[in-house]
This record gives structure tokens, sequence and C-alpha cells, in this order.
């Protein structure tokens, strides 16, 4: 157990200023004053961009924060921050935002990194920090006593952690905790939803239901292990899970029911199509990944989705699989993505984890999570024509509060009458994007069209069970009132998710061409997404349009069940007719790794994906929007939404 720590490396400023960063690794040392403004948001696509996540191990050390961004420069080159002695890193608000990929702190820790001080962390990259033994903290004191020499106690850094966070800080890190705790066979409280205590939110009563066995009761801020009905990994994270596992529990390791357990290959599918991993000479890196991730699924008896017999493309990408074949109402699912909360959109408790949590619930059964409090989004009205739950979203990330960080680590439960005329795939880019917004997780109370959906894509008759719904008096941080009939189309521009701004704003200044137009990933590669694309493209075609040679569109699908989809909808003639490139499943560009990524600065996409960080999509800049906005944007060769172009076809038309 760890008592003290003692610090004797340097401290680096993550300033806004790329000279003060340059300076720093010329080897100066700089006071807190003299760095001047700290970067916040800086992003785990920062920290570890796609590019550099060529391995699962202490490798990783050459290439923290080597996309960092101060200014408009890169001013950390590969191996600086081990070979200027640093120890402290120390930034803004949010930091660790983004996705979930404990690739960056393990870069941060075997570049010499012991600890991080911030003003707020993202909930998934501190407890992936905690899970490894890195010290984080929100005290800038800790500065003032490090360079006094001073031994500080480990008690310095678990002020404001719950108690299971705290022995885990303790013990060096998770895998040292689990090795000496107990871990009875999971099974569910069925008589936990009947409970007749505090009434509680629809999470608080999946948690009951889940709870580890020596665990009474779970109140909130109480860090809990709860059984996970599902555990996932991706390509990218698979043989880390493996390396992690098996340097703990020995291999082979005693897997906790195989059967719940699915290894997805989506990530890195489509990487020889990628032009910086071939450019780059990356794809052995790639190959690395690859081996590790077939390894475990080959050598281990789980579940497994893969590429596709003949062709490029996979199965499916992650999310969208386990909201169309696996998770149910009620479930718990963890994953290694931040943008598991996809399948809450069903009625489950579904959440990201780093790669060390999912490698102990591999052995374990169990997953932790602290006990969340819940914001309820609240909206009302009916949405008008063309716009979506993504526009929703790029509302919620443009308000003050999200954007300061207050929603860190909170439930985003979604309702109200214009969430209840939504489909299930609408529902589920609400759920996924909480990981832009920083929460927990997202969910909507399950329902008739949620019992509809598992009937169509499963064949199953799920009944919702009373207890699927939080109570009428529960308990929420705060509410949230929409009305939908306010709300317009939504982009977001270039460089963070929570820089939105409305579409009619943008359209009333100096047009904004577009060398890319994107749709596709987890989060626009859905049925309803391409019922958006097929609903634009179908009127462009129609009325004489396509896409102008100055623009290219890509049309990425979800899952190989939506292309399926498309060709019994006869969509395809209609997109082969506006001029799209049609992409087969898999997370391509928007993790940078697939068509439809730009290769050069100057470019600008238009893109239906979740995030739009610096180098996210390639070097160009990334503008966020619905489907709708990204299809009438491809035939427009400038942004444009699908009710800009009716209203031009209807200006133009003879009186």
């Amino acid at each position: 157990m760890r008592e003290s720590i003692a610090i004797t490396g340097r401290v680096l400023y993550l300033a806004r200023e790329a000279d003060k960063v340059e300076a720093q690794l010329a080897g100066r040392n700089l006071s807190r004053d003299e760095a001047g403004a700290l970067r916040d948001d800086v992003s785990t696509d920062e920290i570890t961009p796609v590019t550099v996540m060529m391995t699962y191990d202490e490798r990783l050390g050459q290439y923290p924060y080597v996309g960092f961004k101060a200014g408009d420069r890169l001013p950390i080159g590969e191996h600086a921050v081990r070979n200027g002695g640093f120890e402290v890193t120390v930034a803004g608000k949010r930091y660790g935002k983004g996705s979930s990929r404990e690739s960056s702190p393990l870069a941060e820790l075997s570049a010499g990194i012991r600890l991080i001080v911030a003003e707020s962390f993202e909930r998934i990259y501190q407890q992936n920090c905690d899970n490894i033994g890195i010290l984080t903290t929100t005290d800038f004191g800790i500065l003032d006593r490090i360079a006094a020499g001073e031994t500080i106690p480990i008690e310095a850094f678990l002020e404001g952690r719950d108690a299971l966070t705290q022995q885990i800080i303790r013990a060096g890190g998770l895998l040292a905790y689990s090795k000496q705790a107990r871990w009875p066979l999971p099974s569910l409280r069925a008589d936990a939803a009947a409970d007749t205590g505090a009434p509680k939110t629809l999470v608080e009563k999946i948690i009951d239901r889940h709870l580890h066995p020596d665990i009474a009761t779970a109140r909130r801020g109480e860090g809990v292990f709860v059984a996970a009905d599902w555990r996932f990994s991706h390509d990218y994270f698979t043989g880390m899970c493996a390396h992690l596992m098996h340097g703990a529990f020995g291999k082979p390791a005693p897997l906790h029911a195989p059967d719940g357990i699915i290894a997805f290959q989506d990530h890195l599918i489509l990487a020889g199509e990628s032009v910086p991993h071939v450019r780059g000479g990356l794809l052995p890196g790639v190959a690395n990944l690859m081996a590790g991730h077939r390894s475990f699924s080959t050598e281990y008896p789980v579940r497994a989705h893969g590429q596709l017999a003949g062709e490029s493309g996979s199965e499916g990408i992650c999310h969208a699989l386990m909201a169309e074949r696996y998770a149910l109402p009620g479930q718990i699912a963890a994953g290694t993505d931040s943008h598991t909360p996809h399948a809450g959109a069903l009625g489950c408790l579904a959440f990201g984890a780093g790669a060390t949590d999912i490698a102990n619930s591999w052995v374990t059964g169990y997953i932790r999570c602290k006990v969340p409090e819940t914001v309820r989004i609240q909206v009302d009205g009916q949405l008008a024509p063309g716009v979506t739950a993504k526009d929703i979203v790029l509302h919620l990330l443009q308000m003050p509060a999200i954007r300061s960080g207050s929603a860190i680590g909170l439930v985003f439960e979604y309702g109200g009458s214009a969430i209840s005329a939504m489909s299930v795939d609408e529902r589920a880019t609400l759920t996924n994007m909480v990981a832009e917004l920083g929460g927990f997780t997202g969910i909507v109370e399950p329902d008739e069209k949620v019992s509809a959906f598992l009937k169509e894509r499963r064949g199953i008759d799920v009944a919702i069970e009373p207890w699927m719904h939080s109570d009428a008096d529960a308990a929420y941080r705060d509410v949230i009132h929409i009305d939908a009939a306010s709300l317009g189309p939504m982009l977001a521009r270039p460089g963070d998710p929570g820089n939105g701004v409305a579409a009619r704003t943008i359209l009333a200044g100096a047009p904004v061409g577009v060398d890319i137009a994107y749709g596709g990933s987890c989060t626009a590669g859905k049925r309803a997404d391409f019922d958006a694309y097929h609903e634009v493209l179908r009127w462009g075609v129609e009325h004489g349009l396509s896409v102008p040679p100055s623009t290219r569109l890509y049309l990425q699908f979800g899952t190989i069940d939506v292309r399926r989809y498309c060709e019994q909808q006869g969509y395809l003639a209609t997109f082969e007719a506006a001029g799209a490139t049609l992409v087969m499943p898999g997370c391509g560009s928007c993790a940078n790794c697939g068509p439809g990524q730009s290769t050069e600065k100057g470019q600008v996409t238009v893109s239906a994906i979740n995030r739009n960080f610096p180098g996210r999509s390639g070097p160009g800049d990334v503008w966020l929007a619905s489907p709708y906005t990204v299809a009438a944007s491809a035939l427009a060769g400038r942004i444009a939404t699908f009710e800009s172009l009716l209203d031009a076809q209807t200006a133009d038309m003879p009186a």
C-alpha cells in the first residue's frame, strides 16, 4: 500500500501558448504564473492520436502529447516527455475528454509521468489513471508542496474520492487491489426493484439489481462493483486487455462467463484504405494490434465479430451491434469505448471503461462504477422536419454549464413527448453522444418502441418489466427543459463538439465550402440515419442535383444489417445516382482510419460523427452536423441544410 509520494522530476505545464511549452521542452522550468493560461479540453486524441496507438505496452511512452495543440502548433514531439525528465503534467478544465483509450494514461506513465494536476478531469480518463497507478488531483497547492521538496502523504490524493477508489489508489491500481479482493459468483438481486425505500432513478434500480453481494446498499457517490451482463472490447484494446489480464491472473486466465464477453474487430478494419496508416508505414503496427485481438478471441471461448468474408469492412461497429444483437432493457454492458452508452437507448445501463477495468471484468464478472447522479433532459413538443436527435445533442453541448464540465460523471436520462416519438435508432444518437457531454451514460426508459425494435431486429419477444422506469419523485441533480419546436438544425464549428452554432447563423454569413461530406460511424450509420441521407439525396436526384466535382460524399454503413436494409429499401441506386461513395462497416474516418478522412490541413469536412477534436478525422477542419445537413451540404458543395435547399428550390420556381 502506498503511504506517501515524493516527486523529484520536472513539471510540464500544458500552456495555451506554444512558446511556453517549447521553452519547457528546451529545459526551462516555469512557475505556475509564468506558464500563464492553461489549455482546457485536452483530449485523449491529443495525448495519444490514433496513429500512434499501434502498441499496447510501455512502448507508448514515446508518444504522450504528440497531438497536443497550442495555438496552431503541435509543440511536443516523440520522446520529448521522457527525455525532458517530466513527472508532473498540469492542465486546465476537462482534462482527458473524448475517447476512453487507456493508451493515453499508459503513454504518460510509461514516459515517466506520475501525477496529473488539472482543474477538472473526465470520468473515464481519471478512472484509467487510478487503475494503472497515476495520481490525479485538482488541488494546485500540491505544486507548491512539490517545489518545496515535500514528501506528500497519499491522503492528499484521496480527498473527494469514494471509499472504493481510495482503496484502489492506495493499492497502486485496480489489478493489485483485485488480486486481494473477494469475487463471489455474480447473481442478480431480483427483489431489488421491489425495494420500498427512497425513490430511485432507472439507473439506480439497475445498479441495485447487479450489486456485488458484499455491498448491502449503494448510495449516490459511492464506488461499487456491479455484475456485468456484457463485457466487450474492440481491436484497439483487446490485446491490451489480454496483456493486463495475463499479467495479473496468469495464462490461460480463468474467464468468468465467456459467453458474455465479445471481441469486436471494427476500429482498424479499414486501415489498409487509410492514408496516414499507409503513408506512415503504420500497417505493421496495426497487424500487431490485430494479432493481439485475434489471439484472445481464438484462444478463449468468447463471442467474436470480425472481417466480412471476401470483402473489406467488418460485421459492424461494436456499439451498433450491441444494440442490434445483444443488450436488453435492465441489463449492464461495459466496453472499451466511450460511446458504449449507445445501447442505453434500449433502457440498459451501458458505459465505457478502460482496458484494466475490462481485463478485471473478464475474470471476475464485475465492473466498477460510481453510483451516479442524474440529469433529466426533458424534451417536449414536436421537432420540426429535418431536425434530429443530433441537433438536440449539439444544442446541449453548446450550453455553458455543459461546456464548463458540470455534467461530468452524470447520467443523462432523456424523456418527454419528443423522445417518446423518436425511433430507437434516433434515441441511440442521444445516448451515444453522452461521451461528448462528459456524462457517465445516457438512458431512455424502455417502452413499446423498444419491444418492437427487439422483435424486428432480433425476432425476440421482450416484455418491459414494471420496475423499468424512474420513480415519479426520484431526485435529479437538475432538469433541463427543451421545447422541441424551438430547435433548428445545428452545427459544431471545428475543434470541439461544444462549439455549437445554429445552422441559420452559418448560412447567413459567407458560404463555407465543403471538400468532404461524411455520413456514418456508430452515431450516424444506423437505419434511421440512412433514411435521412436517402430522403435528401432522392430529392436532389429528382431535381437534377448530384454531388459536385469539388466535393466527395462518403456514406458508411454502421453494420452489415444496415447495408442489407438499404438494399431492401432500394436506397443504393439513389446513392449511386447522387454520386456517393459507399463504404462498408467499420469505424473508418471517425477514427482517422479509413475512407472519408481529410488528407490536407486546408480541407473542410462536414460530418455526422460524434467528435471533431483536432486530428480526429485527419488534418483538416471538421464541422459536426446531422445526417440531413451532411447530405444537403454534399449536394450544395457548401454547408447547407435540407430546409435551405428546399427554400432555394421554391425561390427558383416560376411565379
